[in-house]
């Protein structure tokens, strides 16, 4: 019988090490899956959208690309680049149906005056639409109305004009999606399925001679096979359980481990759980009118600026005001019961209780003009892909730790900006590395706390 169990042992000891080597190869196939996805990923689209060069169009020689940004940040609202109306008409074809560029420029700027002086179309438009009073634009001159105006004609050129239009060039035989970047091929995604099936395939004919030869082994050293005697007692399989089980618990080594083990879990917890005072990560609260970001900066893609008009120029980016609602819903959707809720909330004089999702405590500083407007931070780098939220959650922790590792990585954007010349010249004369937001005070305490 010892020679028997001596080799089953030995066998199965083998039999456990393969299948320990075969779930470890498993994890590490998957999570090198995972892997290469995110860096096939991060390198095909982690950089962010190219912005195409700009081309002046033939119609009024204005930039389209700044053309494009002007018409995202001030027009976008309540115009469509088709023929589709939204709050005001769409503006395909507008130069041909207007009285011309420079009535246009006229109307663009402040279109109340042009209604006042008794234009006929003006007057026409203005009636058709509801009486809808367009916001007036002063501070655009002539050649960033024609960039507008080129965008739109741009936007209506057809796929082939826009294809082979200005600086924009695709790369032969690259697949596009609707936003006319190269698509990721799924060539690499497939292979790698391919060969993780395969090898999964091969460690399983593997597993399964193995069970073979240990079964034809086990016969060869059985004890009639060997000549053994077979009327030694055993021990049934379940008392032996129990019998161990009770000798490892008596084992005062085992309860010694087993109690620092409990320690070690239950302080790490508490520091844990100290650590996470105050951090509201995932904190996503129903508002008092279902508003969706996934729709509005999403799907109809309006300007974070029109809405948090002091994300720009002050400390808070602060809550839209009714009114700003009303310039879009005081015709779209009047009918909708969460409309309405704004409706009765003007009626009665009364401010929308918004219930504030990102908060930092009163001790630290943060001045959103600072970042945005200075340090050109996306709103997505500290509010997550808020495009893509039907409920607004709060997606970084926010905390101190979190603050300061990324003024450690964060470069200064000093690009024609003279106020960090000497810095910079002075930097570069010490280090190679590009100047980091830490090397001008940016982990001083007194930057957030004073």
């Amino acid at each position: 019988m010892q020679v028997n169990k001596d080799h089953k042992s030995f066998v199965m000891s083998r039999l456990g090490r393969f299948c320990g080597a075969f779930a470890l190869a498993t994890t590490l196939l998957v999570n090198g899956g995972q892997a290469n996805a995110q860096d096939s990923s991060a390198a095909q689209g982690g950089g962010g959208p190219a912005v195409a060069a700009a081309a002046p169009a033939a119609g009024g020689g204005g930039d389209i690309a700044k053309g494009k940004e002007l018409f995202t940040n001030n027009c976008q609202q309540c115009h469509n680049t088709n023929e589709v109306a939204l709050v005001g008409p769409g503006l395909k074809g507008v130069r041909q149906r207007t009285p011309g560029a420079e009535w246009l420029h006229k109307w663009i700027r402040n279109s109340s005056t042009v209604i006042a002086s008794g234009d006929q179309y003006a007057v026409k438009i203005y009636n058709q639409f509801n009486k809808t009073q367009m916001s007036s634009f002063p501070n655009l001159t002539d050649k960033d109305i024609d960039g507008i105006l080129d965008y739109i004609d741009s936007e209506n050129a057809g796929p082939k004009a826009a294809a082979t239009g200005g600086d924009n060039k695709t790369t032969p035989g690259a697949q596009t999606n609707g936003d006319s970047t190269p698509s990721a091929s799924s060539g690499p995604s497939e292979l790698f399925t391919l060969v993780l099936v395969a090898l999964l395939v091969v460690m399983l004919l593997v597993l399964g001679v193995l069970f073979v030869i240990v079964n034809i082994l086990s016969k060869a050293v059985s004890p009639q096979a060997v000549g053994i005697d077979q009327t030694v007692t055993t021990t049934p399989l379940v008392q032996r359980l129990r019998q161990g089980l009770t000798n490892t618990v008596n084992n005062s080594t085992v309860r010694s481990v087993a109690i620092w083990l409990f320690l070690f879990v239950a302080t790490k917890m508490s520091i844990d759980g100290l650590y996470s005072i105050g951090i509201q990560q995932g904190y996503a609260p129903k508002q008092p009118i279902a508003y969706s970001h996934k729709l509005h900066a999403g799907q109809y893609k309006i300007d974070c600026n029109y809405c948090h008009t002091g994300v720009n120029k002050g400390k808070s980016a602060t809550i839209p005001a009714a009114n700003i609602c009303m310039n879009c819903h005081g015709v779209i959707k009047k009918e909708s019961p969460e409309i309405q809720k704004i409706y009765a909330a003007i009626e009665n004089n009364q401010p929308i209780e918004w219930i504030r999702v990102h908060n930092l405590p009163d001790l630290a500083y943060f001045n959103h003009a600072q970042h945005v407007n200075v340090g050109n931070v996306q709103c997505q780098s500290c509010h997550g892909e808020i495009q893509k939220m039907e409920v607004v959650e709060q997606r970084s922790s926010l905390t101190m730790g979190w603050c300061i590792d990324c003024h450690r990585k964060t470069e200064v954007n000093s690009k024609d900006n003279a106020y960090y010349d000497k810095l910079v010249a002075l930097h570069r004369k010490e280090s190679k590395e590009p100047l980091k937001v830490a090397n001008i005070g940016g982990l001083e305490c007194s930057k957030c706390h004073y």
